[in-house]
């Protein structure tokens, strides 16, 4: 059912059953992830056991932590982005609809200095809309939100190298990473193609610590890593769609990914549930954010 190819050793599948799992972060021992067929945010450790920590406001639905541990929550058909107090309460920490219509929330990732960026808008995938290109909104400690980037074909997944100094955005509908340079005050610069991926259509994102980046692609079925300018590290090929992956375990040398079969926007969260969480041992550990 599952092949690997290079290097890359044998797939467990760790999670079964899911709708349609989005977003993984690892986070305090266990991977988090979204669930966005049924708007929960689900943490499963290594070994399987699973909880729901909260039901998302809104699909789609991404989380990330501020440096304090706070987390984050886009809630995208608001145009707000969330957070959640010690209390358990959801407070706005920044209104998105300002900068972008319609607003961005695909994906989301905080840096070091608990700069949020958020990406998407352009068009709505969901109801038909004809393509038009994305933005990356940036949402500063205090709350403001301002516009960094635009004319993203189709924003999905990002990173943010360790020294919060590169923002890697993949642009879907372009076969590309793009990257940029991020200043003090988060503001983004010197845009330029990360590695030019040929036929490769990347989704979800991560890094690692010989400057590398996995992608998810899921016309494609599978993951690889890349380095920059594109050279093509290692494949693991699947039997559906790789839609993220993410570096975990404690010392974030395993790949996982989250899976589902693909039939278009209309039937992705119709039966069967056909999501996976699959994990593979990774040639080098995952660094930066998320």
């Amino acid at each position: 059912m599952l092949a690997t190819k290079s290097s890359v050793p044998e797939l467990r599948i760790l999670m079964t059953g899911l709708v349609f799992g989005e977003q993984p972060r690892w986070h305090e021992g266990r991977l988090w992830f979204s669930d966005w067929g049924t708007q929960e945010v689900i943490a499963v450790d290594l070994e399987g056991n699973s909880e729901v920590i909260l039901k998302g406001p809104s699909f789609p639905l991404c989380v990330d932590w501020l440096p304090d541990g706070r987390l984050l929550v886009v809630s995208a058909r608001e145009g707000l982005l969330l957070r959640k107090e010690s209390d358990g309460s959801l407070v706005t920490h920044a209104d998105l609809n300002r900068v972008s219509d319609p607003a961005a929330g695909n994906e989301l990732v905080v840096d070091g200095r608990g700069n949020a960026y958020v990406n998407g808008g352009g068009f709505d995938l969901m109801t038909g809309e004809k393509f038009a290109p994305g933005i990356v909104a940036l949402v500063t400690p205090d709350g403001s939100a301002r516009q960094v980037a635009d004319g993203i074909a189709f924003p999905n997944g990002m990173v943010v190298t360790p020294d919060d100094s590169t923002l890697i955005v993949a642009e879907s509908y372009a076969k590309r990473l793009t990257a940029f340079d991020i200043a003090a005050d988060g503001t983004l610069s010197n845009r330029r193609v990360w590695a030019d991926l040929q036929d490769g259509v990347p989704d979800g994102i991560c890094l690692d610590a010989e400057n590398a980046v996995w992608y998810a692609d899921v016309p494609n079925k599978r993951c690889v890593r890349v380095r920059e300018g594109g050279e093509v590290l290692q494949t693991v090929e699947l039997d559906r769609g790789c839609f993220a992956c993410a570096l975990g375990d404690a010392d974030r040398r395993t790949l996982l990914m989250m899976a589902t079969e693909w039939n278009g926007p209309a039937n992705m969260f119709k039966a069967p549930r056909t999501g996976q969480v699959l994990t593979v041992e990774a040639p080098a550990p995952g660094v930066g954010w998320p």
